[in-house]
């Protein structure tokens, strides 16, 4: 008898499963998704390597691979630090860290927390209030963004090259860079004068004589070479306000956010907000000790701190600005409520603030 010449529909059928699993086995495995974030500072920068590196590296471990990271440190994308909230907005990155206070204008309601002599100084209780107060009373700021963390820089801390602070006369004369524009006006309202600069661009502009010093937060000395150019710092009490801080944010893109697959977007969500806030006001912290007690150590170093007189004499000669930024209504913005709220939560959470302007 002739041999068939189709083959056995069992033979026919185990062939098709190897075919169709050898073709699966061939394609990709499915993309994980890349979230490109950038940011101001240098890739050694306590952010990027205490936060950003560590929090990525958590976001793609418990999504299973579907998150990764892509830094780009130091505006290596292009830009300046005053344009990364534009940047983020419209897409050109996913996340972007970046202080409010760059972008003038745009975060209005935030600005309460720059105001002179509120916040305390250090990482953790002042990241707390801030990311409690963002949600709860400047939500409208950020209805452009998915919104990932809202921190405290650490408070002001005012370091000079050959002047020592001690008290507001002191201050008469000095140039002095400004991270903002609250700072700026805190600054020319003590007697000196500010200039605006972003922070890699304060160790230069000192050395070549044209400030005379800077106001930045002890965090900020170790990747801007700060402590080369500059030996006199001076920092508030414990118990006393800071002059004023940086309120640092990590914003996220809202239609990337919103592409996510809902697995990934609660690993996301988890990692995120109040616990990455105070993840950022920990890492301060830390960053801040090491900062601090490496001048400290130095004896060509001297750090001063501020007596409740000097405290005193500053706090006062910048009230008028808080009480302008209260009396402004622009766009609506009922400040005054504003300043009373974050005032009320300062008093809630650190009632060993001792000295602040809601007392004055």
């Amino acid at each position: 008898m002739p041999q068939s010449p189709f083959l056995p529909r069992r033979l026919r059928l185990s062939l098709g499963v190897a075919v169709v699993a050898s073709m699966a086995a061939s394609l990709p495995a499915q993309a994980a998704t890349t979230l490109r974030i950038m940011h101001f500072l240098p890739a050694m920068s306590n952010a990027q390597q205490q936060v950003i590196e560590p929090w990525c590296e958590d976001l793609e471990a418990q999504s299973e691979g579907e998150l990764r990271c892509q830094i780009y440190p130091s505006m290596q994308l292009g830009g300046t630090p005053a344009q990364l909230a534009d940047t983020v907005r419209n897409g050109v990155v996913d996340i972007a860290w970046t202080a409010l206070g760059y972008s003038a204008g745009r975060f209005p309601r935030s600005e309460a927390m720059e105001l002179p002599f509120v916040l305390p100084s250090g990482g953790v209780e002042a990241s707390r209030i801030a990311w409690q107060f963002s949600q709860e009373h400047a939500a409208e700021d950020f209805e452009d963004y998915k919104v990932l963390a809202v921190h405290s820089d650490g408070g002001s801390v005012l370091h000079t090259r050959e002047t020592p602070i001690r008290n507001l006369e002191s201050m008469s004369g000095q140039r002095l860079r400004s991270p903002t524009r609250m700072a700026s006006r805190i600054i020319d309202e003590m007697g000196a004068s500010a200039v605006s600069m972003p922070p890699a661009q304060i160790a230069d502009t000192l050395a070549k004589g044209v400030i005379d010093g800077a106001t930045a937060g002890w965090e900020v000395v170790p990747p801007t070479k700060l402590n080369e150019v500059t030996f006199y710092h001076t920092e508030n009490a414990d118990d006393q306000a800071t002059a004023t801080v940086t309120v640092l944010a990590l914003l996220m893109n809202q239609r990337s956010y919103d592409r996510l697959p809902d697995e990934a977007r609660e690993v996301l969500d988890s990692l995120s907000g109040e616990v990455l806030s105070e993840r950022f006001g920990s890492a301060w912290d830390a960053a801040i000790s090491d900062a601090r007690s490496s001048i400290e150590a130095d004896p060509a170093h001297t750090i001063i701190t501020l007596d409740d007189a000097a405290w005193q004499e500053m706090n006062s000669a910048t009230r008028g600005i808080a009480t302008e930024w209260m009396d402004n209504s622009d766009d609506g913005i009922d400040r005054r409520a504003l300043a009373e709220a974050l005032a009320a939560m300062v008093d809630e959470q650190v009632p060993d603030l001792r000295l602040k302007a809601s007392d004055q």
